[in-house]
């Protein structure tokens, strides 16, 4: 049965309520802002329930907080307020709950490291603005040394929790236009996690980030929850490789109950364990990937332990995805190369997803960034795909690929074990449900293995 996402994916009134809760500490008011014009409130905390799947890891339980600071701001939009932040979230460390005030812009121009956060909450009632001085944070953002990535901030810490309903705003609209002049531009994300533990980000509206909203690396045991993302270019350049969460070397990270609009959807990439994904509405995406894997020599990716459940997919090239590079040097594009790694996929499930115009339904690629199948066979990759589930697929693709809704496209027959797909309820726009089936067992895949290889994503 299709699990109703209404009532989750909204941000209402009581989501969002700004009064204390009755019998909350009483605070300590480090500093606020000259002008009185804005009422200092305080969000609640969110109760945060992971359903109804389970997150691997038992859910984070911050602590009370016994101190309130309010960020001063310029809120010109011209003059940079990092240093007000700074100062407000090193006076309000281990212990306090820092307000970012409603109808305030806090207007960023440093590259802030925040990985010193510890038992603190940041309520962004506000928006966080980031400057387009993009000459400044190409020089000056945080280099994660993983596809280019860089942050206009690095988060990280233990029991750190961010809400308030405000809005994060990367101003991408100049990244967008200056990637189409310039593909090897360092485009920041827009929240980048380094080493957070035990932690929860909900609430939030993010929008126009100029490369992925989330990078989240080092991580262990976060949950985002009520996230709601959207940035599509106003010109003709499009907002590219606008992911809404890619996770590396992070393990037990829960994503549910949001909403995303963007150019990209959700990527896993290596080495990542234990996570769930639940209850998303997605639209304009790549899908839910797992990679991609095997693009650097040398290096060993394990992706392993994966749930994904209870996903809306709009208007994008993939439902379900698993993506790994050949076991030769391949280009997808100039600035995003690979291939001759390897590892393994073990453990995932993709459960339950409703697919609404979707080039495919359903890929699994071990030629990503090779065009050439032909070349792709003659160098398979050595990573192993195994266990792996994809089941209660409903809806309708486009007609790119038509008459295919799926593929399944090993390299070789070596790695690719028990992949099964059950319930399989989609088909192309003419009635068709065929897929590509390469090196597959397709006595356990639930669609008609007699399709045409019609190329990847």
């Amino acid at each position: 049965m299709w699990f109703q996402l209404s009532t989750l994916l909204t941000f209402t009134a009581a989501s969002l309520s700004l009064a204390s809760p009755a019998g909350e500490a009483i605070y300590e008011q480090s500093y606020s802002l000259a002008a009185r014009s804005y009422p200092d409130h305080i969000s609640p905390r969110p109760s945060i329930s992971c359903l109804p799947k389970h997150p691997f890891w038992p859910p984070p339980s911050p602590r009370r907080r016994t101190k309130v600071c309010y960020v001063k701001s310029h809120n010109n939009g011209i003059t940079d307020d990092a240093p007000y932040i700074l100062s407000a979230l090193h006076e309000c460390n281990y212990g306090g709950h820092v307000v970012f005030r409603e109808g305030i812009t806090y207007y960023i121009a440093t590259a802030m490291d925040l990985t010193f956060l510890n038992h603190i909450d940041l309520d962004i009632q506000g928006t966080w603005l980031f400057s387009p001085n993009t000459t400044y944070w190409q020089a000056h953002s945080f280099k994660f040394g993983f596809q280019n990535v860089t942050s206009f901030f690095k988060l990280g810490g233990n029991d750190v929790n961010i809400y308030g309903g405000g809005t994060l705003n990367g101003n991408g609209q100049v990244w967008y236009d200056l990637y189409a002049a310039n593909i090897y531009t360092l485009r920041p994300v827009l929240i980048g996690i380094d080493g957070l533990k035990n932690s929860i980000v909900s609430d939030l509206l993010l929008r126009y980030s100029p490369e992925y909203y989330h990078f989240v690396a080092n991580a262990t045991n976060v949950i985002f929850d009520n996230i709601n993302i959207f940035g599509l270019s106003t010109s003709t350049n499009v907002a590219k490789n606008t992911d809404g969460w890619d996770t590396y070397r992070s393990t037990g990270v829960t994503i549910q109950n949001s909403v995303i609009n963007n150019g990209d959807g959700k990527q896993i990439f290596p080495p990542f364990t234990n996570i769930l994904v639940q209850n998303l509405w997605c639209s304009g995406s790549h899908g839910i990937s797992v990679g991609s894997l095997g693009q650097y020599v040398g290096e060993y990716d394990i992706v392993e332990n994966i749930y994904v459940f209870n996903i809306s997919m709009h208007n994008a090239t993939d439902g379900g995805r698993i993506k790994v590079w050949p076991n030769t040097p391949s280009a997808l594009s100039g600035d995003l190369q690979g291939g001759g790694g390897s590892g393994r996929v073990q453990n995932v499930t993709y459960d339950t997803f409703f697919i609404d115009n979707v080039d495919y339904a359903i890929e699994v690629d071990q030629c990503y960034g090779q065009s050439n199948l032909t070349l792709c066979l003659e160098y398979p990759s050595p990573l192993t795909i195994t266990d792996i589930v994809f089941k209660n697929f409903d809806g309708k693709t486009t007609k790119k690929y038509q008459p295919d809704i799926a593929t399944f496209a090993c390299s070789s027959a070596a790695v690719c074990n028990n992949i099964v797909a059950s319930d399989i309820n989609v088909v192309s726009p003419n009635g068709t449900n065929l897929a590509f089936c390469q090196n597959v067992d397709t006595t356990v895949l639930d669609v008609n293995c007699a399709g045409p290889y019609l190329g990847f994503n």
